[in-house]
């Protein structure tokens, strides 16, 4: 290693990583010390802690200047200013034009070598040069008399980097237009990257998920940031795989391989079999929906092949990528950097209506920066999903999202009517993972879905139709369905068929909800539950089948300590229940009675003892004084009267409480149990530690042997008995 070796740190943005490759290859073949962070870091790793450990070992920081590079989104802006204030010596190096605006004053008077704009030897000799100073001609002077031979090529599988940008595109290059538009996706942009290099051969990459996801447009970005990487790149639209000779022998036509009269056949053999001896190229094929239609048809050879599409089953015979939505960052900053003036919340309330969709939220761009204000396109999103969506295609996208769901279902429905019935369910549903085992559970029972009894592959080949057309995520437990998807599935059913399948839907959810709101096993199942209950509160407020299940989840929420939810789903229904049912009605007050139970346990006391005393009142002369829900509201209201520090009145209602469910519902039953509980804690409060030690014992043992040693109320009785042993001075006794 030479004298003069640096130890370097590489600071770029994503969008510049062909640059970033070029740069560390040329310095670490010059003899210095580079880390990158692509090479050099591992998946797992703490980004922060390995850019201030690579910071803190760095004698010079070398900066790619780009006008991304400055963006304040980007971590770049934490590298060059920890580089400035630890005074380790900053190299920056212009990769493009920059207006003098964009470099921050406090780097205005670094001098900067540019790069852009140079041949790569130009640039070797600039990057070297800067880094370590002044050097002599790396190779020697052609002779002046005479015109030098061109520069050999570079070694092939990618291993030396070319140029960045040094011989602008491709001479064989169909790529469709750059997305000025693109934005995030750099965790998956670099590990199709990292893919691609890993080996000499070819090496195939895949990249699904649903229609409308962002496959072409991270795509199209990979083909266009890495082009000078590549001799050929050749886009095809593959979704017809039996056109994709036709497209090869195009190609071949164009590397001059054709022969003159051949066929397709003949001229798609003579294309793969010349490019297994060539190098620097890029075959991307766009929507390839029929892997097995491309057994024969996948290049080999030092070179890549890139393949978006819906369908999944590419993993089966080529690594993949999963694409999800974006994820919420992404989303506010496409927005924020595509709409003027749009502020963070409004991006973000935007994006979350739009479930991060990367088509929907390009859509929604387009048509507010046309004129309409943000907060009238996420009103009109509630109620007019499928209009919005068909108001015309962004640039590098082949369709609205409207067209795209509709083409997608109408060929399902053609070919597959049992996964389209899945889809109209699911339609119904909320927009959170469903288990297909509620599927199992109530196949039979469900209307809307024709299902042979003897087909024991139900649901799980409808499943397969569904995630094959791209319109559902499916995993082994669950399958998804995203929301916009479910709105304009929702538009396009007819008034039966919808009526039909929220019958069904409700069928599913009464018969999935666990029939016990307090005891921890039923949770899970609780919590996958919630979220399709109260996915759509007015439709679910008029099918009654569905209040007890709704009730008892506002029970579940409220016992499992999710008190805002809980607020926030019986304060919704409450209203509409007074509307449809009435002030007075069973159901109205269940509701009302959570609505109570989550106000106060939001510490809001005094609002809640308005709502209890209410609802106590009305269940006294509705179903009058010894109806266990009467009952259960005088012991709300009793806790209530307790935290607003009205003590002796509290305990007063606790006795009348406990007495009347003793005589109606046993000594030994939960709600009694209850009871006992909270007058033995309203006793301690007032002073009285021996009455209210003798109730948590009794308490403990019969919710013991009632409900089992590890109930969540049978621990809440043991914690209160130690707190009373400790008040009366009993510390090992309340510690053991």
């Amino acid at each position: 290693m030479p004298e003069a070796a640096e130890s370097v740190f590489v600071s770029y943005v994503g969008a510049d990583r062909a640059w970033a490759e070029w740069v560390a290859w040329h310095l670490r073949e010059a003899g210095h010390r580079v880390e990158l962070d692509v090479w050099d870091w591992r998946t797992g790793d703490n980004f922060v802690e390995r850019m201030d450990h690579a910071l803190g070992r760095a004698t010079a920081v070398v900066a790619l200047f780009s006008s991304s590079y400055f963006d304040r989104a980007r971590w770049t802006r934490e590298e060059w200013t920890s580089a400035v204030a630890r005074r380790r010596r900053l190299v920056p190096l212009t990769i493009e034009p920059l207006d003098g605006g964009e470099v921050p004053d406090i780097l205005a008077a670094v001098i900067r070598k540019d790069l852009h704009g140079l041949d790569e030897q130009a640039a070797i000799t600039a990057l070297r040069e800067a880094v370590a100073g002044p050097t002599g001609p790396l190779t020697a002077p052609p002779f002046p008399g005479t015109t030098g031979a061109a520069a050999p090529s570079v070694d092939a599988g990618g291993v030396r980097p070319r140029l960045p940008g040094g011989a602008g595109l491709p001479e064989v290059w169909n790529v469709p237009r750059r997305n000025p538009h693109f934005i995030g996706r750099e965790a998956t942009m670099t590990r199709v990257r990292e893919a691609l290099l890993a080996g000499r051969q070819a090496v195939v990459q895949a990249l699904h998920g649903l229609g409308g996801i962002g496959k072409t447009q991270l795509v199209l970005e990979y083909a266009h940031r890495f082009a000078s990487q590549y001799d050929t790149v050749w886009w095809i639209d593959a979704e017809q795989a039996d056109q994709i000779p036709v497209h090869y022998t195009e190609l071949a036509a164009r590397l001059g391989i054709a022969a003159p009269g051949a066929g397709t056949g003949h001229t798609t053999r003579t294309l793969i079999e010349h490019l297994r001896t060539r190098e620097r190229w890029l075959i991307v094929l766009d929507n390839a929906d029929e892997p097995g239609a491309f057994e024969t048809l996948l290049p080999t050879g030092p070179g890549h092949v890139l393949i978006t599409s819906r369908n999944p089953g590419w993993k089966d015979l080529v690594p993949s990528h999963g694409l999800d939505v974006f994820p919420r960052g992404d989303s506010v900053a496409y927005l924020t950097t595509r709409i003027p003036d749009i502020a963070t919340q409004q991006a973000d309330s935007l994006a979350d209506g739009l479930g991060d969709l990367p088509l929907a939220l390009a859509q929604a761009a387009g048509v507010i920066t046309t004129g309409m204000t943000p907060d009238r396109y996420r009103r009109l999103l509630n109620d007019k999903t499928t209009r919005l969506m068909a108001n015309g295609a962004p640039p590098g996208y082949p369709a609205h999202l409207a067209a795209t769901v509709d083409i997608a279902t109408a060929r399902l429905s053609n070919a597959h009517p049992q996964a389209t019935e899945l889809l109209r369910l699911a339609a119904f549903l909320g927009p959170d993972p469903i288990p297909t085992a509620w599927l199992e559970t109530t196949v039979g029972r469900l209307a809307t879905l024709t299902v042979d009894p003897d087909d024991f592959m139900w649901p799980q080949s409808a499943l397969q139709h569904l995630s094959r057309s791209g319109l559902a995520r499916v995993d082994h437990e669950t399958f998804q369905v995203h929301r916009l998807t479910q709105a304009i599935v929702r538009d396009h059913t007819g008034e039966a068929d919808a009526t039909a399948a929220e019958d069904d839907v409700t069928t599913l959810l009464t018969a999935i909800a666990p029939s016990d709101a307090v005891d921890p096993v039923g949770w899970p199942t609780w919590a996958a539950l919630t979220s399709h209950l109260t996915a759509d509160l007015h439709t679910a407020a008029q099918h009654p089948p569905l209040h007890e299940t709704l009730i008892r989840a506002a029970r579940y929420l409220c016992v499992s300590g999710q008190s805002r939810a809980a607020r926030d789903l019986t304060a919704a229904l409450h209203p509409l229940w007074i509307n449809a049912l009435g002030e007075d009605h069973p159901d109205t007050l269940g509701i009302a009675q959570y609505l109570g139970h989550a106000t106060t346990d939001l510490g809001t006391d005094a609002a809640a003892r308005h709502i209890i005393e209410d609802t106590l009142e009305r269940r006294r002369r509705v179903l009058g004084p010894d109806h266990p829900d009467t009952l259960n509201s005088a012991n709300d209201l009793a806790i209530t009267l307790d935290n607003l520090g009205e003590y002796e009145q509290a305990r007063r209602l606790h006795e009348d409480t406990i007495k009347h469910r003793r005589r109606i519902l046993g000594p030994d039953h939960p709600g009694t149990l209850t009871s006992a509980n909270n007058l033995a804690t309203a006793l301690f409060g007032l002073g009285e530690y021996e009455q209210a030690r003798g109730m948590h014992e009794d308490t403990l043992e019969r919710r013991r042997r009632v409900l089992g040693p590890d109930h969540p109320e049978t621990l809440t009785s043991a914690n209160n008995l130690a707190t009373a042993l400790f008040g009366l001075g009993e510390y090992e006794q309340a510690r053991g």
